[in-house]
């Protein structure tokens, strides 16, 4: 073979491998593009399968939650219904009325009438119907029209008060009624029929069973307080004040929680031993609080029998003490607006007491109950600035109560300008649960912050009448309040006055040893808060 063939073989051997390498990277290439095509479709496809059951267990998770959540509504309205049902639904009348006075040759008395509405319903339309009106007559009559059939008072609304909203008290209805005998005021049903939209929504003992449904409730919360071995005061000594709080002889807070007496001079008989060791020993009380008035009628700057009505306050420091009670004397300024009025009685008063008393650690003096009018801070200020030191003179460090503006309800007003250079004084704050609540204890608040020591000397759970009807909802925020606060407490009064305030039955003729059923709405409430943490 020649040289020029070799080389033409040689060439084409060259050609065919080549030819076989390109071939067969070309098949190659494009077997691993169809596997690679192949594995991106399934990992596309596992993708949107994956995403595909990820929303399908969204959706499902998303449908649960929805049908939890519209569950849940419904169980939510449905409570809320069965609330209603177990008493947020209550609505009922409340009749109250005052102690008759004699009147052409018969008796007359004021009773008013409250409808109390719970519920979240409206009405648009009301009449009551209360029982005991038949030898009756209506002298004066406000807020509603009327008649008498037979026995019985029926009362309709006047256009402005036709309505009765939700969560609502229509209060302002009233009457002057005479009767001809005393007896005859006794009959006035404490409850009324309520007809509303033409029907019946509450029978006339309905006061009666929301009282009795509120007692359970309150009762179920108690947490009753220890009983004391010995008596509050052998445990506790004489008290101090040590920034805004009471603090007992070992220096711990100590807490007074008691019952104001009404005037003395119109309800003597309340001040007794028998008395006051029922307050302690049924209810816990360990203060008692004597009022007595200076400018009313029979008041002690007035026409009132000054030996006896110090005799009253004797009877009842000796009786407080012999109990181991703390016991506060109240010079108990109202109708004479400004203490400045009768200073000159006051410094005798004041003189007297704390001179005979000056070896007691369980006499607190309160100089100036609830001054009002156009009286300022600055002239309660001047008042307390001559009666402090005579007290100082003779007791060095008892207690003493500064009124405040306003029947004592501006105690802030103390804030920029408080008595200086005297230790042991407090201010105090009065308040009604129907009429005052946070705008009151605000004042409180920013007074007790500014380092003012407070103490509620006098306090009830009905409007500032003394009457009307009892707001639970405020007491509540404020005994809260109370207790957050270490506030020292009076509640008024000691009587069986036909008013709501009052914490004795009207027809309790007993001046010691009250069961609960002698007691009055107010009493029981005030029994279950003082025996209770």
């Amino acid at each position: 073979m020649n040289s020029k063939n070799k080389v033409s073989i040689i060439l084409i051997l060259i050609a065919t491998v080549l030819i076989i390498g390109i071939g067969g990277y070309l098949i190659g290439k494009k077997q691993g593009q169809a596997e690679s095509e192949a594995t991106t479709q399934s990992t596309t496809e596992k993708i949107t399968e994956a995403a595909s059951e990820e929303k399908i267990e969204e959706a499902t998770e998303s449908e649960a939650t929805e049908e939890k959540t519209t569950e849940a509504k419904s169980e939510e309205k449905k409570e809320e219904k069965d609330g209603d049902d177990n008493g947020d639904g209550a609505i009922y009348v409340k009749v109250t009325s005052n102690s008759p006075w004699e009147k052409d040759g018969g008796y007359g008395f004021q009773c008013d009438v409250m409808i109390k509405n719970d519920s979240s319903e409206e009405y648009d339309d009301w009449e009551i119907q209360i029982t005991g009106f038949k030898d009756a007559e209506i002298e004066n009559l406000w807020n509603a029209e009327y008649e008498i059939v037979d026995d019985v008072l029926k009362l309709k609304p006047v256009d402005f008060n036709k309505h009765i909203g939700a969560k609502s008290e229509n209060k302002d209805i009233g009457m002057i009624v005479n009767v001809k005998s005393k007896d005859a005021t006794k009959n006035i049903a404490k409850g009324g029929t309520l007809i509303v939209d033409g029907k019946v929504v509450a029978e006339a003992d309905a006061a009666e069973k929301i009282r009795e449904e509120k007692k359970k409730e309150r009762e179920a919360k108690r947490e009753p307080r220890p009983v004391e071995e010995g008596t509050p005061l052998d445990n506790h000594g004489a008290l101090s004040v040590k920034g805004t709080d009471i603090v007992d002889k070992n220096g711990e807070k100590y807490q007074l929680r008691g019952v104001s007496t009404h005037g003395i001079a119109w309800f003597p008989d309340y001040v007794n031993k028998d008395a006051f060791q029922t307050l302690r020993d049924d209810w816990g009380a360990n203060m008692i609080r004597l009022a007595m008035y200076t400018d009313e009628g029979g008041g002690y700057c007035t026409d009132g029998d000054k030996d006896k009505l110090k005799g009253l306050v004797s009877d009842g420091v000796d009786y407080a003490t012999e109990l181991g009670m703390y016991v506060i004397i109240d010079w108990h300024v109202l109708h004479d607006l400004d203490p400045n009025k009768n200073i000159d009685e006051a410094k005798l008063f004041f003189e007297e007491m704390s001179s005979k008393y000056a070896d007691q650690d369980n006499v607190i003096y309160e100089i100036c109950n609830e001054p009002n009018g156009s009286t300022t801070w600055d002239d309660i200020k001047k008042y307390a600035e001559v009666i402090l030191p005579i007290i100082r003179n003779n007791d060095k460090d008892a207690i003493i109560i500064v009124g405040t503006p306003t029947w004592s309800q501006d105690v802030d007003t103390v804030i920029p300008d408080p008595i200086t250079g005297q230790e042991n004084i407090m201010y105090a704050v009065h308040f009604y649960a129907a009429t005052h609540k946070e705008n009151i204890r605000n004042k409180a608040k920013d007074a007790l912050d500014a380092g003012i020591p407070v103490f509620i000397s006098e306090f009830s759970i009905c409007d500032a009448s003394g009457n009307g009807g009892i707001d639970y909802d405020s007491a509540d925020e404020w005994m809260e309040f109370i207790n957050d606060n270490n506030l020292s407490y009076s509640s008024w009064s000691l009587c069986n006055k036909n008013e709501t305030s009052a914490l004795i039955a009207p027809e309790c003729s007993k001046t010691s040893g009250w069961t609960d059923d002698e007691l009055s709405e107010t009493g029981q409430w005030l029994k279950d808060t003082i025996s209770s943490k």
